[in-house]
């Protein structure tokens, strides 16, 4: 009898562990000045992850990733800057040069991370967890990829760099996840 119960309990066990969604909160990147952004830090936050570039033809969705910043920073939403040089070349050379550029330009005042790989083998594993979690789709093609996580730090939707970052569809998104 202890043989089966033991079987049973290992079932259950294993069973259990691949119903499991990973968290973001695993992750973390290096801020555009250096420090570290710990996204352990955020829980129970729901957050908005952009991948960008400084001289893509998506560059102006930085204004409304900047609007959404200030609609919904009351409501706790964190919104996460992610540069990279990856697709296309079209990031500039360094951190400084994209601090300044981003404040001039559309005066931003969320999150920017240092510019960071995406892919290959020194992607950052936050872009790997996306691909994992949600499929090959889902991994940026391009700049501007989006993806909105919830309050469990699960992720919940993405999108293209087609998608305005102030479009409707985002808005009631996030309008959601706030209200969870």
């Amino acid at each position: 009898m202890s043989k089966i119960l033991y079987i049973i309990i290992i079932i259950f066990g294993v069973s259990m562990t691949f119903n499991v969604k990973a968290s973001i909160y695993q992750f973390s990147f290096n801020s555009i000045d250096g420090k570290e952004i710990d996204l352990n830090n955020f829980k129970g936050k729901p957050i908005f992850v952009v991948n960008t570039a400084s001289l893509c033809g998506f560059t102006y969705q930085y204004s409304d990733i900047e609007a959404l910043h200030k609609r919904y920073k009351k409501d706790g939403l964190i919104i996460i800057g992610i540069p990279s040089n990856d697709f296309g070349s079209q990031e500039l050379s360094s951190n400084q040069k994209v601090k300044e550029f981003c404040t001039i330009n559309f005066n931003t005042s969320f999150l920017l991370t240092e510019i960071t790989n995406i892919k290959g083998k020194n992607g950052h594993p936050f872009f790997k967890w996306i691909k994992k979690e949600a499929g090959f789709l889902a991994f940026p093609k391009w700049n501007f990829y989006k993806y909105l996580i919830n309050k469990e730090g699960l992720l919940v939707k993405w999108y293209a760099s087609t998608t305005r970052p102030n479009s409707n569809k985002i808005k009631a998104e996030i309008d959601k996840l706030i209200l969870e």
